[in-house]
């Protein structure tokens, strides 16, 4: 039975690379050509050079390198407070903040234009990476989930040694929650790197087009090159195929955890 259902989701990600090495006139053959032949490899350095990947490629990894960044810093700090310190109204602004999951984001995104509009970052990367400093309340709770199953005989001993909570959280809490940091790194760099919205609505200049945004350009009014959108669609799923397999011990496992203590 797993057998079966992961072959049947291996099977798009299989045509994707199948399409990739196909000459033009494979592509849409009825019955389908499930093996190219001959092989095209001359598709995947005509994708890479058709647009300019590279840039692409450097705007999208700055970009997701400073989301991931700023969801850490923040999300873990909003997460210990609400995990460990006790201060008027925390649960009832634990409450609030959950709540805010309940709008989808096509309900927002209209407000938030406007505000960054009126900020002046339109056509910069600030809109797709400024709000990850701002905290997510999804990576909040899944923190919070986490920290309530270190014990707080830890952060007791920590405090009667003299540490500060900054301290605590720093150098007690955060070691112990690498597979959550893990997950949380996880989620935020697939998103990032898969964000095709942001980027559409937000930036112009296509020297600062991320890779999602660089895919668009092989469609064009007289209809798409499809081989070589394949090989750029392929390379830009690996990536993300090889992260997961290299970090998902790690992952699984903070998907698991987090779970533990309500």
């Amino acid at each position: 039975m797993l057998l079966g259902i992961g072959v049947s989701f291996m099977l798009p990600f299989y045509w994707l690379v199948s399409t990739s090495l196909k000459p033009d006139n494979q592509i849409f053959l009825s019955p389908p050509a499930w093996v190219p032949h001959p092989v095209m490899w001359s598709n995947y350095p005509k994708a890479l050079t058709y647009v300019p990947f590279g840039n692409y490629l450097f705007n999208t990894l700055t970009i997701c390198a400073l989301s991931v960044f700023g969801t850490l810093f923040s999300c873990t700090l909003v997460a210990y407070s609400f995990s460990k310190i006790r201060w008027p109204g925390r649960n009832i602004a634990f409450m609030v903040l959950i709540s805010t999951m309940m709008l989808p984001g096509q309900v927002t995104m209209i407000p938030v234009f406007g505000i960054f509009k009126s900020l002046g970052w339109i056509d910069t990367i600030k809109p797709l990476v400024v709000p990850h400093f701002l905290g997510s309340a999804f990576f909040i709770f899944l923190l919070r989930q986490f920290f309530m199953t270190v014990p707080l005989e830890l952060s007791d001993s920590a405090k009667i040694d003299g540490c500060s909570e900054f301290d605590i959280y720093w150098r007690i809490v955060l070691p112990l929650a690498k597979p959550a940091l893990a997950t949380v790194a996880l989620f935020t760099f697939i998103g990032s790197w898969n964000d095709f919205l942001g980027p559409l609505i937000y930036l112009n200049d296509e020297t600062k087009y991320t890779l999602s945004l660089g895919l668009q350009q092989f469609v064009s009014q007289h209809g798409a090159e499809w081989s070589m959108l394949m090989a750029a669609s392929t390379v830009m799923t690996l990536p993300i195929v090889v992260l997961f397999f290299f970090a998902q011990k790690t992952f699984i496992q903070g998907i698991t955890l987090t779970g533990i203590k309500g």
